[in-house]
């Protein structure tokens, strides 16, 4: 089923209260990142089921795109990590009080501690969701994201973390509902046409007439950029020639990293197998061509969005058994999952994948609408009982 066909399932179900829903969701920016992204998902889910969508942030280049699918935006910064933030409760709840929003749908700490205190102001009070994102250090400061009257977690290994940190929080209240990707957006079994694998190759000959191996991830040392040198270098020593493209790691910023690991590629004896990229738009082409993507973080991801793209698209994925990645492959690819840190076993393990990797089903799970269903049957929970006064 497509994320289209799906969602006007979902539209078509009667929301419990009777009156359109008004659902403020807030964030520091409406810039790139995966709580930009899932927030404009659903609010396009929201006004696919004619409720009123609005965000409020310090603004960003999504903003238009919001507005254009139909949602509002109110320009305010809840998100700055200073005092600025705490003197903008005030505002905040006058601008709630106009709006008399059913929900409010907080996606990090800074704007959940700014909501929190604004909504204690307002009578009756709105239902306060939020949404954990990320595996956020724990103590006192995260543990603002525990307090949603619902508490939405983007994967089991959330709702564990969540448990294990804050075990004073009430398991009733959290919804595990996992991000999504539009099966549309990355068709199962979908290949490039030539003219773009004559334009990447041309590019790139160098990764050309040998096995591809993309590691996509920006330039951080979380990301296993070494691991999967190491894993090129040791295919290599094995008599299996790969390429391995590292794609996102290019960035301004992190110059010194980037020299830092071509300079190990050099060391290696594969500075001529390896590209270094900025992020780019094609990622769906480069995931299509590619005969491993590799998910090697070192340290647990809350998710694994990049796992459910490449097997959306019938790739195989090799990637370390731990957090959300883990999670992901021991339900949809066990064989991609190799203990976390384990080089040798990772060599070993990408060798028969090479050789032969084992079939890859199409999702029937992680769909964008699955995600805007789940978020939105929470809403509509909420929606379904008093307001507290």
């Amino acid at each position: 089923m497509s994320a289209r066909s799906a969602l006007q399932e979902l539209v078509t179900e009667p929301v419990a209260n009777p009156h359109r829903l008004t659902v403020v969701q807030l964030l520091p920016a409406l810039d790139n990142g995966g709580a930009e992204r899932s927030a404009l998902e659903v609010s396009r889910a929201l006004v696919a089921a004619g409720e009123r969508s609005v965000i409020i942030s310090a603004g960003g280049r999504m903003v238009q795109r919001l507005e254009r699918e139909g949602g509002e935006h109110i320009l305010l910064d809840v998100g700055s990590k200073s005092l600025r933030s705490l003197a903008r409760i005030g505002t905040l709840r006058r601008i709630l009080s106009d709006l008399d929003p059913d929900i409010v749908h907080a996606r990090s700490r800074v704007p959940a501690w700014v909501a929190w205190y604004a909504l204690r102001g307002l009578h009756p009070r709105p239902h306060f969701v939020t949404t954990v994102h990320g595996l956020n250090s724990p103590g006192r400061w995260s543990r603002i994201m525990t307090r949603g009257d619902r508490v939405i977690a983007v994967s089991q290994t959330v709702h564990d973390f969540v448990l294990t940190h804050y075990p004073a929080t009430d398991a009733a209240r959290i919804s595990v509902v996992p991000r999504g990707i539009d099966p549309d957006a990355f068709p199962y079994g979908y290949r490039p046409d030539d003219g773009w694998r004559r334009a990447f190759f041309a590019e790139f000959p160098q990764l050309a007439g040998a096995p591809l191996l993309t590691l996509p991830g920006r330039g951080t040392r979380l990301k296993g950029h070494a691991d999967a040198i190491a894993l090129v270098a040791g295919l290599r020593e094995r008599g299996i020639e790969t390429r391995l493209l590292l794609l996102g790691i290019v960035d301004p910023l992190r110059a010194a990293y980037v020299r830092e690991m071509r300079a190990l590629a050099a060391r290696r004896g594969v500075a001529d197998m390896v590209v270094f990229t900025p992020p780019r738009n094609d990622v769906r082409d480069v995931f299509a061509v590619s005969d491993l993507v590799l998910q090697l973080s070192n340290k647990p991801e809350s998710f694994g969005r990049t796992v459910i793209e490449a097997l959306s698209l019938c790739r195989p994925v090799l990637g370390y058994a731990h957090g959300g990645v883990g999670e992901l492959l021991a339900e949809l690819y066990p064989a991609g999952r190799v203990p976390v840190g384990d080089v040798d076993k990772l060599i070993v393990r990408a060798a028969e994948l090479l050789g032969r990797a084992p079939p890859i089903a199409p999702l029937q799970r992680y769909r964008l609408a699955d995600m805007q269903a789940g978020v939105l049957a929470v809403y509509a929970e909420l929606a379904a009982t008093p307001r507290r006064a």
